[in-house]
């Protein structure tokens, strides 16, 4: 894959939960160059250091013109790379995606709100030629796949990467799965279900939040399929999406029945105890051990616990790792702090008990 040089919009954002598509993309990305990110809270900062304290040499610019002053590379693409409320485009983003499109940038963009439908943009970007990407359209009708059963076809471990709740970082863990078995010597594939995980480069996949309810157990099947038949890899790490029991968008079951998943990694904060923007809402995460239950309920075991150390402290979060990892004695790491190669060799022995069958 050829990567494109871009720059990220993250309109002061950057230091939140709510450019969790930057996050991504400042960690990694196959498919993009990242040189700069945009974001007049942290002009002159390493956008590496600003998430997360690791250097990147992605330097954060005040604006789009300053970019252009001070980078010595050209950029062809600008990347929304926040999550907005609604997935809307405020008013406050379009005044520069508009400065973008006059600047000569194709945008790319992954929200519910399609550049695309907006007239003004469209006309400016036809003016300027240059393109619109909106990651999250809906497949056409007959490019749409009904599930059939040849996912019993995938002779390889496939591993769901799951989560109490949205926004947690299942999709940095499941990268890190990847690039940890590949590391190891194994063909590893991961199976995108998002439009961060496009951006960065998975080559299979389907955009999951954008496609009609009846297609979403064929799609990922499909996906995975597509996947075993032209790379033939070892074992295949496929993207989490909400929760099984987040209310307002419980998802799962297809990744455990529709994937036939062998086994679940099961990502956690324990900080958190509402789900992500339900603060009000009656009901709390459930503790983990029920997670787990009402997973192998569907079918599928529980290999793993890793955790999300947002708004904890690592000795505290060490210790919950440390306590879980006793009570339910599956490995328990954190992803982020210390990388996944600890749980290479589970997986290891998945893939050598599959080549024996």
């Amino acid at each position: 894959m050829v990567k494109s040089n871009a720059i990220v919009i993250t309109a002061s954002f950057l230091d939140t939960d709510n450019a969790k598509t930057a996050h991504g993309l400042i960690r990694g990305t196959e498919r993009f160059t990242i040189l700069g990110v945009i974001d007049k809270k942290y002009p002159g900062k390493d956008a590496g250091e600003v998430l997360d304290g690791r250097k990147r040499n992605i330097p954060v610019y005040a604006s789009l013109k300053d970019f252009g002053k001070q980078s010595k590379k050209k950029a062809n693409y600008c990347i929304i790379g926040v999550a907005t409320k609604g997935g809307v485009l405020p008013k406050e983003l379009q005044v520069m995606l508009r400065e973008a499109i006059s600047l000569g940038y194709s945008i790319v963009n992954g929200l519910h709100d399609y550049v695309s439908d907006h007239a003004d943009l469209v006309a400016l970007a036809k003016k300027k030629k240059v393109k619109i990407i909106d990651v999250r359209k809906p497949k056409k009708f007959k490019d749409l796949h009904f599930w059939s059963g040849e996912i019993s076809s995938v002779r390889c471990p496939k591993i769901a990467v799951l989560g109490t709740d949205c926004a947690l970082g299942k999709r940095t863990t499941t990268r890190f799965l990847v690039q940890a078995m590949q590391k190891a010597g194994y063909k590893a594939e991961m199976i995108y279900t998002g439009q961060t995980g496009w951006m960065q480069g998975a080559k299979f996949g389907f955009i999951f939040d954008s496609t009609l309810n009846d297609f979403i157990s064929g799609e990922m099947e499909h996906a995975i399929v597509q996947c075993w038949k032209e790379a033939k890899p070892d074992i295949i790490f496929i993207e989490g999406q909400s929760s099984l029991r987040n209310p307002s968008g419980p998802a799962g079951t297809e990744w455990i029945i529709s994937a036939e998943a062998d086994a679940v990694v099961l990502q956690h904060n324990p900080s958190r105890k509402k789900y992500k923007g339900m603060e009000s809402y009656k009901d709390n995460i459930p503790e983990v051990k029920d997670e787990i239950a009402l997973i192998k309920t569907y079918g599928a075991p529980t290999v793993a616990l890793t955790v999300n150390t947002m708004k904890m402290k690592e000795a505290d979060a060490r210790e919950w790792a440390e306590a879980k990892e006793k009570e339910l004695g599956i490995a328990t790491i954190l992803p982020l702090e210390d990388g996944v190669e600890k749980l290479v060799p589970i997986f290891e022995k998945m893939i050598k008990n599959f080549k024996r069958k």
